[in-house]
């Protein structure tokens, strides 16, 4: 049965997920690294499958591989279909591989052997991996909020967007709030891959001719690396930060941090126990076992601090806005915040 196969540009590709169903039919591994949100894994092969077919295809060339592959995917392919009926009730359906070949090319005559008219992603993941990472390298009108550890700064920059402003909230993505202790109470971090997808399709949400809010951060946020044409862009763009005394933030780094397990506390301080020295390490430890919080913090906000202010240095002049607070009132800092990103761009 011959069948045309309509395939698609990834912007067109793209512009089409919020009306027709998604779905990815590499293997579960691929689909784990990293994928297109809101694609539904409806896999050709699982991943034992695919390095098999791999090996015939390497070892006995393509015919021999096209052979073991159909074996491999005959048994189950009723259910894919039944998978693809099940998710595209509207009769249309997006699809992708890894280069937009063979894999998609038969899960398209399958679906539309079922009635489902199949759109696959000309170039496959590989081409909108290109796609999304050339728009993060894109230059954009980026504003960076910055601040010591402690500030507030995630929650002043959600009262900006409250009040309009356009805010990507890179520790929400990353599912990690910074630092050694940015893991307590959050789920498991995305792949650095999946991390840029989530992050591009956010953007692209926004307005080009408005800017949009960031909060500084390092390279990495846990285990989450930012691709580097993105952190280029934010390196390159102006910062404002928030400066308070270590008594201000005491009280809010109290409230978000006393409520993990001592033990769990006590691991993060572990893990930046070479930049504290070991007699600070001791002392903080220490202090936590007895309960003294307010003790550890001002330990590890001395490291915290002196590396924040260090990194600001080392930016260009004129790159850096201070802002000096002696409130905790995210209200109130974030209109500071906002009153100098206006004298900003006079």
């Amino acid at each position: 049965m011959a069948i045309t196969i309509d395939r698609l540009p990834v912007d067109q590709f793209l512009g089409l997920r919020n009306t027709i169903p998604l779905a990815d039919v590499r293997s579960p591994g691929e689909y784990a690294s990293g994928h297109i949100p809101g694609a539904v894994s409806i896999p050709l092969f699982d991943d034992a499958q695919r390095a098999e077919v791999g090996t015939v295809y390497k070892n006995e060339g393509s015919k021999n591989a096209v052979l073991r592959g159909i074996d491999l995917a005959a048994p189950e392919m009723s259910e894919k279909l039944k998978r693809g009926l099940e998710l595209s009730p509207g009769g249309r359906l997006l699809l992708y591989c890894w280069r937009g070949g063979m894999r998609s090319e038969s899960m398209a005559w399958l679906f539309s052997v079922g009635g489902i008219e199949p759109l696959v992603l000309s170039g496959g993941y590989k081409a909108y991996r290109n796609f999304i990472l050339d728009g993060l390298g894109r230059d954009r009108n980026y504003l960076i909020l910055g601040g010591l550890t402690g500030s507030g700064k995630t929650g002043i920059l959600r009262k900006m967007k409250t009040t309009g402003a356009q805010v990507s909230d890179l520790e929400g993505l990353a599912s990690h709030r910074g630092s050694a202790f940015g893991a307590l109470g959050q789920g498991p971090q995305p792949s650095s891959e999946h991390f840029a997808n989530l992050l591009y399709d956010d953007l692209s949400c926004m307005s080009e001719d408005k800017p949009v809010w960031l909060e500084d951060e390092s390279r990495n946020i846990g285990t989450v690396f930012m691709p580097d044409c993105f952190f280029a862009r934010m390196q390159a763009a102006p910062v404002i930060a928030l400066m308070m005394s270590i008594d201000t933030r005491m009280p809010r780094l109290l409230r978000e941090y006393t409520s993990f397990p001592v033990e769990d506390i006590i691991a993060s301080v572990m893990r930046i126990s070479k930049r504290l020295g070991g007699d600070r390490t001791r002392e903080a430890i220490e202090a936590l076992k007895c309960g003294d919080y307010p003790t550890a913090i001002r330990i590890t906000l001395e490291y915290y601090d002196r590396s924040y202010h260090y990194g600001l240095s080392k930016r260009p002049e004129g790159q850096v806005i201070y802002i000096n607070t002696e409130t905790d009132d995210e209200a109130v800092n974030a209109a500071l915040v906002v009153e100098a990103a206006r004298q900003l761009r006079q």
